[in-house]
C-alpha cells in the first residue's frame, strides 16, 4: 500500500499525538493509584475517548483516504483538551502531607 506524503504527514500526526497522550495516561495511572478521585478517572476516560477519535480518525483518513474521517478529528481534540483540563486539576487539589523539614 502506498500513502501520498500530504497522508504520510497526517499518520505522523496521529502516531505523534498518540505517544503524547500515552505518556499522559501513564500520569493519570500515576495519580490514580494515589487516590481514588473521579476527575482523575475522568481524566483517563478523556484522554482514552480523545485518543481513539483524534488518532484514529487520522489513522482512517491516511489509510483509507476517506477525507470524512476528518470530521470526526475535532472531537477527539476537545477530548484531549478536557482529559488536560481535568488531569490539571486532579494534580493541583492533591492534598500534601505537612513538611517536617525544620527550614521551612
Amino acid at each position: 500500500m502506498r500513502v501520498s506524503e500530504k497522508m504520510l504527514a497526517v499518520f505522523e500526526t496521529a502516531a505523534r499525538y498518540q505517544m503524547y497522550h500515552a505518556l499522559a495516561l501513564l500520569a493519570v495511572g500515576w495519580l490514580a493509584s494515589g487516590t481514588s478521585s473521579r476527575r482523575i478517572h475522568a481524566a483517563g476516560w478523556a484522554f482514552s475517548i480523545g485518543i481513539v477519535l483524534f488518532s484514529g480518525s487520522l489513522y482512517a483518513m491516511a489509510l483509507c483516504g476517506i477525507g470524512a474521517f476528518g470530521a470526526i478529528t475535532p472531537l477527539g481534540g476537545v477530548g484531549l483538551l478536557v482529559g488536560w483540563a481535568f488531569l490539571l486539576w486532579s494534580a493541583l487539589s492533591i492534598k500534601r502531607a505537612p513538611s517536617t523539614d525544620p527550614i521551612s
